[in-house]
């Protein structure tokens, strides 16, 4: 497949761009391709957690289930909408299977396929987009609203849409209710500033790097960013089984959350509130000294995050940081309130299928 298709789904709008790309033979050229768990040395932080006891809800298209490496991993849902049934285990599109992949993908055989951040954490499926087309801001808040009140302690939103107002009082009462919600700050040319839901005061406003650490130019900009993760060349799971490889804040947006949800295996008793101020607090500074408009406090650091010590509390923080704000000691800020992100086979010998798009 080539080429680029806009989809608009209601008022929220996500872009694909497809590419055909050569087969490799085997399944385990996939995990070599996931750069970005050496860059973010997840095999070490996969020693002190793996997520267990984690549900991370996916806000999405659904997540197809029947790829072997979220055999296992994912619990019933809920679909919302015009087209509200089911149980959320279906994708026709790929995107909610991607980054449920990226958040908690079990790998398979022999070091082989896609590993997640947090391999023992749960997802939930909420499926509030249909197949690319159809869904709306409405849905997405129904769907949060829902993933809330069934125990999620993390909610990923691997997307930009419009504002509303009941939107904006699903995500309000997520926070309330000690969940860290993540959010994508949006992908350039569409989105030049952060976008809505993740430049909400209490949202994780996540911005993408590429292979080198820079910023990513797909990445929008603005004081709303807190943190900043690999977002270009993400290889993931996808719809039908197959693989998918590509470029978007919403890829950056489901490893944060896979991040969050190590934490939060790691440390039970901390709030969400101090949950973050931890990934702060602890993250690696790019760009302008200090928090800036392209890494926030900066790159996320799993290992820094579960090992470091961390003052408790901290003073908190909207979207926007408070002028004069000074990094810790540690490299990161003295706390931040918490977001939602919304966003995205057996062993042995098989086929490569591979589509690029922008998440």
């Amino acid at each position: 497949m080539s080429g680029i298709r806009s989809v608009v789904v209601g008022c929220l709008a996500i872009v694909v761009v497809g590419m055909s790309a050569p087969a490799p033979a085997v399944a385990d050229s996939i995990r070599d391709r996931q750069w970005h768990l050496a860059v973010l040395r997840i095999a070490q932080a996969q020693q002190l957690s793996t997520g267990a006891g984690v549900l991370v809800a996916v806000p999405d298209t659904g997540v197809d289930d029947r790829h072997g490496e979220l055999a296992g991993a994912v619990v019933p849902g809920k679909v919302f909408g015009e087209q509200a049934k089911g149980d959320g285990k279906a994708d026709t599109d790929g995107h909610g299977t991607a980054m449920a992949g990226l958040i908690a993908g079990r790998g398979l055989p022999n070091g082989a396929g896609v590993l997640g951040i947090a391999p023992k954490a749960m997802i939930l499926p909420v499926q509030t987009v249909y197949g690319g087309f159809g869904g709306s801001p409405v849905n997405l808040a129904d769907g949060i609203a829902w993933a809330t009140s069934q125990g999620a302690k993390v909610i990923c939103v691997a997307a930009v849409t419009s504002e509303y107002p009941q939107l904006r009082d699903a995500i309000a009462a997520a926070v309330n209710a000690d969940v860290v919600v993540v959010a994508g700050v949006g992908n350039t040319p569409k989105s030049k500033q952060v976008g809505f839901p993740a430049k909400l005061p209490g949202v994780v406003a996540v911005a993408g790097t590429d292979k080198d650490g820079n910023h990513a130019a797909i990445s929008a900009v603005g004081p709303e960013v807190v943190l900043a993760a690999p977002a270009v060349d993400i290889v993931s799971t996808g719809a039908f089984g197959k693989y998918e490889t590509g470029d978007g804040t919403s890829n950056s947006t489901a490893i944060v959350a896979g991040v969050v949800a190590l934490v939060r295996a790691k440390f039970p008793g901390l709030s969400a509130a101090e949950v973050v101020n931890r990934l702060t607090a602890t993250a690696t500074d790019r760009g302008k000294p200090g928090r800036d408009e392209e890494f926030g406090f900066g790159i996320v650091d799993p290992v820094a995050a579960l090992t470091a010590s961390v003052p408790a509390g901290g003073a908190q923080v909207t979207g926007v940081p408070e002028a004069g704000r000074e990094r810790g000691p540690t490299g990161g800020g003295g706390g931040v309130g918490w977001v939602v992100v919304a966003v995205v086979a057996v062993g042995g010998v098989v086929g490569w299928w591979v589509r690029r798009r922008t998440r």
